[in-house]
């Protein structure tokens, strides 16, 4: 009964105003005098219930040093799998990895009949896709992140880029986001290697239920590792280029850059694809010049002797409607 109780309190106290001692105690049928005990037991649990003195005081949650539970009814808490959900497929900047583990632990605690309606509701959804890179499978991320969260072992089938399948058994260590696609970082059992996974291309992962013996990792950075290799294993572009605007976060986002005198700044940045430092360069919105590679200046000259040809050829001066 108290278990109850202190969650029907909980539920009304993380609505946003202050209730007053003697409308709690109402609400809930218990006396003051309980409710009193009752926000003890709350700040415990680590629930910073702040309490007014006076007539019109009472009580109310506030923000607090650490997050503690957080108590979710059957909607609320739908809606936040799906919103994890469709973080885990289309990344944004910066919280790809915390959706997943976030998506990880709520899935975890879902009763049954919620995990079918956040499951149903993701299957009847079809997402646009994503500008770059491959789609990918959240429930694939969930049990990959609850393995690593876990230190349990993983076996799944892997298609590797030539297409061959085999079946791979992995101690997961990190998933890393790249923005367009996510990668596993594990030790490869039976090749007693570290390797790197191209989530899309994971196939049924499972968690085995072996524990992982903790191993030295190839590197303390798990993102600048698996960047350092995809850089050394694909073929990429570095691009010098000068742009004609000051160093911004977006520019930042995108490589190393160097102030210049005047309104302008000096950008390094890699790519595997022309398509994708033209793309890039071109959305920042300001003037530039290329100094290197010779492959992408010439890459531009042809986008942009195609954009005009797009544009057809302006009327002449005197036959413009007004």
């Amino acid at each position: 009964m108290t278990e109850s109780r202190l969650l029907a309190l909980l539920s009304l106290l993380q609505t946003s105003r202050e209730w007053p001692g003697s409308e709690l105690a109402e609400r809930l049928e218990v006396s003051r005098r309980t409710v009193r005990r009752d926000v003890e037991r709350l700040r415990d649990l680590g629930y910073p219930v702040e309490a007014t003195m006076g007539a019109a005081g009472g009580y109310r949650l506030v923000a607090g040093a650490a997050m503690p539970p957080l108590l979710l009814d059957d909607e609320e808490a739908v809606a936040i799998a799906v919103g994890l959900s469709t973080a885990a497929r289309n990344p944004v900047q910066g919280i790809e990895e915390a959706s997943v583990r976030a998506l990880a632990k709520l899935e975890q605690v879902l009763p049954s009949r919620l995990r079918y309606r956040v499951r149903s509701l993701g299957g009847a959804t079809v997402p646009l896709p994503a500008a770059e890179g491959p789609q990918v499978d959240p429930g694939r991320l969930t049990t990959l992140a609850a393995a690593v969260a876990n230190r349990e072992r993983v076996r799944f089938g892997y298609r590797a880029n030539d297409g061959t399948i085999s079946e791979r058994l992995v101690d997961p260590h990190r998933l890393v986001a790249t923005g367009r696609r996510w990668y596993l970082l594990g030790h490869d059992r039976d090749r007693d290697d570290w390797r790197i996974f191209r989530i899309d291309r994971i196939d049924d992962p499972r968690a085995t239920g072996a524990r992982i013996t903790q191993r030295e990792p190839p590197a303390g950075d798990a993102a600048a590792y698996v960047a350092e290799q995809l850089y050394s294993l694909a073929p990429t572009y570095e691009a010098v280029v000068t742009l004609h605007a000051r160093p911004s976060e977006p520019i930042r986002a995108l490589g190393e850059v160097i102030p210049a005198e005047g309104e302008r700044c000096r950008l390094r940045m890699r790519g595997d694809t022309l398509d994708w430092l033209a793309f890039h360069l071109l959305a920042l919105g300001c003037e530039f010049e290329v100094h290197e590679p010779p492959e992408l200046a010439a890459h531009l000259r042809a986008l942009a002797a195609r954009l005009t040809r797009a544009a057809g050829t302006p009327a002449p001066e005197g036959s413009r409607s007004p």
